[in-house]
């Protein structure tokens, strides 16, 4: 058997276009090696060569991360169904080759593979969590819900708060008001700098009419991550709500700077009697 390794967020970037569940985080598996616990009984011959091509699958496996960072979809792809030919319930395969499909564009197909691995490991925080997020961010919001719930209440689970963050987004996108902030708060009571439940109680707050609450929430969002197009619109809708014009231009003027490419239309729509 191998000890299950450690997980790393890796928190998928969004349009100012795309819906609020989109800007969800998502889990990998860290593929840089990885070991095998020593046996209490001495493993036999056929034991010992399955160990190996886990070992092998492994190895391919960070080297097919490697060619997704550098952008070498296809070569990625090829190491990582080499890798399934030597460990074919290797969950971690499976997610990387959604994170290549999901870089191609293929959504439906990244979907296939998010659900594969979670089934291969459905006692697994970080595959449940994903195929939840990539329902949610599909349009499948209120049965993405459960798998949220089902990653979220895993014993020890080291992420617990990510899947709390993401069910409460979620639940908010599902029109769930009531349900997105009890887990959002308890999301933040895990994980206090959470840049997805805060920026989801920043939005809630801000449909409530409470503004001063949704600046709050806005400007501890803006401190835990680097800003995104979505962080420094709702910023300025904020500031203009509260009546300082000086403190939405320059949300505004940032949201231009620094990503110049997002339309600003909404933004200034808003400032408008």
């Amino acid at each position: 058997m191998r000890r299950h390794s450690a997980l790393l967020l890796l928190a998928l970037a969004a349009a100012a276009a795309l819906p609020a569940c989109s800007r969800l985080t998502f889990i990998k598996p860290n593929y840089s090696g990885g070991k095998y616990r020593e046996l209490q009984t001495p493993p036999n011959i056929r034991d010992s060569a399955q160990v190996k091509q886990r070992i092998s699958a492994r190895e391919r496996l960070g080297l097919a991360a490697n060619r997704v960072r550098s952008g070498e979809l296809d070569e990625a792809e090829r190491e990582i169904r080499t890798a399934l030919k030597e460990d074919p319930q290797s969950a971690e395969a499976f997610t990387l080759l959604a994170v290549v499909e999901s870089k191609r564009g293929r959504s439906a197909q990244a979907g296939q593979h998010y659900q594969r691995a979670a089934e291969l490991a459905p006692d697994r925080g970080a595959e449940l969590n994903n195929y939840g997020a990539w329902l949610c961010a599909n349009g499948r919001a209120e049965e993405a819900l459960g798998w949220f719930d089902r990653a979220a209440a895993i014993p020890n689970y080291p992420e617990r708060g990510a899947a709390l963050a993401n069910a409460g987004a979620c639940a908010q996108q599902a029109g769930q008001s009531a349900r997105a902030e009890r887990d959002l708060r308890k999301a933040l009571q895990s994980d206090p700098s959470n840049p997805v439940a805060l920026a989801a109680m920043a939005e809630l707050a801000y449909g409530k009419g409470e503004y001063f609450e949704a600046r709050a929430f806005s400007e501890r969002r803006l401190a835990a991550a680097p800003a995104n197009p979505p962080s420094l619109l709702l910023a300025s809708q904020i500031e203009n709500k509260l009546g300082d014009r000086a403190a939405a231009d320059r949300y505004v003027r940032r949201l231009k700077q620094e990503f110049p490419k997002a339309g600003t239309a909404n933004a200034v729509e808003t400032r408008r009697p």
